[in-house]
């Protein structure tokens, strides 16, 4: 194999500014993954994550009505790593009558077990739900190997870029978030410094990255304002979102529900405002390199036509992506026969349409915020004929 060739291949078109702001990149994802939360390092003290085989169960003390489960399922299991690996241990798998969170053990299953001991050995050992860790682990290899052997460096930018965002939101924006730093401003400015290293590191540090940047922060900021008014406006409370009555009960009852899901609507449509901004923007660039006596009024309008092009499905892909989260929903509410419009004026539909509707309308305005961007950025006032 001529290393020279792959070399180049994984490599190509790279310049050395785009490598250096990758390693940058990667320098502080390295930085975010060494930053404690403060919260799950409290529970870490004499505990233990492990995975463990499931020997044998007990079902004598469990019940089923209907699909509920009530009772106790006894299991018994084997740790298969860890300090105490090979040791077998006996827990309850207590049910709380949900499906969703209820689960059964069969012997010969895996699951994920934590472990509480002390100086004389385990103290206590729980179920915590079937072991799923490996299989996670496999999917996203495969995808990152994809990726790679695809997009060569660019593929991997996706993927640093993939890295810095779950990063961020779970070492920045929701530890901060628990102690009470406003959702909603803390939500912009984390998706304008996300949305800035995702566009330079996939588009590269050059004047394509900086049209969408642009579009993308004023898109994302109307979005955010518009969410504070509509909420108001339509009396949605935050507790619509699911686990959110249990934040409340666990310990964090100072913290404000109607900002967290104001937070969330900013968060969800800055991924449709990224894409948007860096069609048009990209767009805009290859006209500019195919024409560069092209003045700012006609490489304008080429842009507004391209920006009118994609708006249309990019406001249906939110409408799928929110409608499939709600779907059962949806469908509970028609089988019981509920009239239209008391389905459209419950709190969880109306919250959805806000989402919908709030997140679309940051998409249309972005539209023309970048393709103003690109003109006056692509394009030298000097060519200007307008």
């Amino acid at each position: 194999m001529d290393l020279k060739k792959v070399r180049s291949v994984f490599f190509y078109n790279a310049r050395k500014k785009d490598l250096i702001f990758s390693g940058v990149v990667l320098l502080l994802c390295a930085v975010l993954y060494g930053i404690p939360t403060g919260f799950e390092e409290r529970l870490l003290q004499n505990t233990e994550r492990v995975e463990g085989r499931v020997v044998s169960v007990e079902n004598s003390t469990m019940e089923r009505h209907g699909l509920i489960l009530s009772g106790t399922q006894g299991v018994k299991v084997e740790l298969l790593d860890g300090r105490f690996k090979g040791q077998t241990v006996q827990t309850g798998n207590h049910f709380l009558g949900k499906l969703e969170l209820d689960r059964v053990f069969k012997p010969g299953e895996r699951a994920l077990m934590n472990i509480s001991f002390n100086e004389n050995g385990v103290t206590a050992a729980f179920t915590s739900d079937h072991y799923r860790l490996r299989a996670e682990l496999v999917l996203i290899l495969i995808f990152a190997l994809f990726l790679l052997c695809y997009g060569g460096f660019f593929g991997f930018q996706s993927i640093l870029s993939f890295v810095f965002t779950t990063l961020c939101l779970w070492k920045v924006m929701i530890p901060l978030m628990l102690r009470n730093v406003d959702p909603v401003i803390l939500s912009f400015i984390i998706v304008c410094v996300l949305s800035a290293v995702i566009l330079y590191l996939v588009g590269g540090v050059n004047k394509k990255s900086m049209v969408a940047l642009l579009g993308s922060a004023i898109g994302l900021g109307v979005t955010a304002l518009m969410s504070l008014y509509t909420t108001n406006l339509f009396r949605i409370s935050g507790a619509v979102r699911p686990f959110s009555e249990t934040l409340l009960y666990s310990g964090f009852g100072h913290l404000n529900l109607t900002s967290i899901f104001i937070a969330g609507v900013v968060l969800s449509a800055s991924g449709a405002v990224m894409d948007l901004s860096m069609d048009i923007s990209a767009s805009m660039g290859e006209i500019v390199r195919h024409n560069p006596g092209i003045s700012r009024w006609e490489l304008f309008l080429s842009g507004n036509s391209i920006g009118r092009s994609v708006i249309g499905t990019m406001t249906t892909t939110l409408l799928l992506a929110y409608s499939g989260s709600y779907l059962a929903m949806l469908m509970l509410f028609m089988g019981q026969g509920i009239a239209n419009l008391n389905i459209l004026n419950m709190s969880y539909v109306a919250a959805e349409i806000l989402h919908t509707i709030v997140g679309s309308f940051g998409l249309v305005l972005v539209a023309p915020i970048t393709t103003i961007a690109g003109a006056i950025i692509y394009v030298p006032r000097k060519k200007s004929t307008a």
